[in-house]
């Protein structure tokens, strides 16, 4: 599949529009004072428990914005949020919470997508004694890293160079056995455009614990409301994967796309967007209401 030199995601009204309404804010966290999350914020600010989108290992806080308009036209508070580097899964989680106490949110709703996914569930876990997470939806997500494979490898992610990095993760991107429309090739074609902006600590750490030995304890969120979103075609995590996410929660709710391929956020937009708003319907005119009632 080749990749289009003009990315049509990127120049179109909409990526425009959003990139033109709402700022990007960079902040700082952690006692160093170096490490900023990148975050879009848009909605209401008065909503305490907002909707948080979490990228895969590709993903820049912009690859969202497709849910950040289609959502906060409708009175949701979502933001994106996009960490700085860390090497470890703990560390990710400290500066996660950080980034909550500053934004004085107790409680959000996590939207995450593959790694994002992995991330919010180990975040819901570590906290599970003082709850920060009230739901989470889980897009092409997975709760064990031993499937890429890559365990005894991680630890040298960090000396790769930033080419070899990338051929790792586009390799996840081929398609070639599966119909894929115009909007999945955009979708790739843009992501590969985030992938290509990041610095190689970034992708280093990304995968680092994308791949080091972990897995989550589903039990730990059993009273966690949960939703699955994902695609029947073919994607970068094989269908026994998906099955393990199904026998970890097997009280979420499924929301199957027919197709979508990697990145469903954004070839699919308009369903993954209505489970979004089905997924946090029952939250409405309660304390944990992603939503400014009208």
């Amino acid at each position: 599949m080749s990749i289009i030199g003009h990315n049509e995601l990127s120049h179109s009204k909409e990526y425009e529009s959003f990139r033109s309404s709402i700022p990007l804010r960079k902040i700082v966290v952690d006692n160093d004072g170096i490490k900023g999350w990148r975050i879009y914020d848009s909605g209401p600010k008065t909503i305490k428990c907002p909707l948080i989108c979490l990228p895969p290992v590709s993903g820049t806080a912009d690859i969202f914005f497709k849910q950040i308009l289609s959502l906060t036209a409708k009175g949701y508070r979502v933001i994106s949020a996009e960490s700085p580097v860390y090497w470890s899964i703990n560390d990710w989680c400290d500066g996660f919470k950080r980034l909550l106490d500053y934004l004085q949110l107790d409680r959000v709703h996590i939207f995450g997508a593959s790694l994002g996914g992995f991330l919010g569930q180990k975040f819901a876990e570590i906290n599970s004694n003082c709850p920060r997470v009230a739901s989470l939806i889980l897009c092409n997500s997975f709760s064990d890293t031993s499937i890429f494979n890559y365990n005894d490898s991680a630890t040298f992610f960090w000396i790769l160079p930033s080419l070899i990095l990338k051929k790792m993760i586009m390799g996840n991107y081929a398609t070639e056995n599966t119909f894929i429309d115009n909007e999945m090739i955009e979708a790739v074609d843009f992501m590969v455009e985030k992938l290509e902006s990041l610095t190689q600590s970034e992708l280093a750490s990304r995968l680092t614990i994308n791949c080091i030995n972990s897995y989550v304890q589903p039990h730990k969120m059993d009273n966690l409301p949960i939703t699955i979103i994902d695609v029947f075609d073919e994607y970068a995590l094989s269908p026994s994967v998906r099955e393990e996410m199904y026998k970890c929660y097997p009280n979420a709710k499924l929301a199957h796309l027919k197709s979508g391929g990697n990145f469903p956020y954004l070839s699919r937009s308009a369903e993954v967007n209505l489970h979004i708003q089905i997924h946090l319907r029952p939250f409405e005119e309660t304390e944990f209401s992603s939503r400014h009632s009208k």
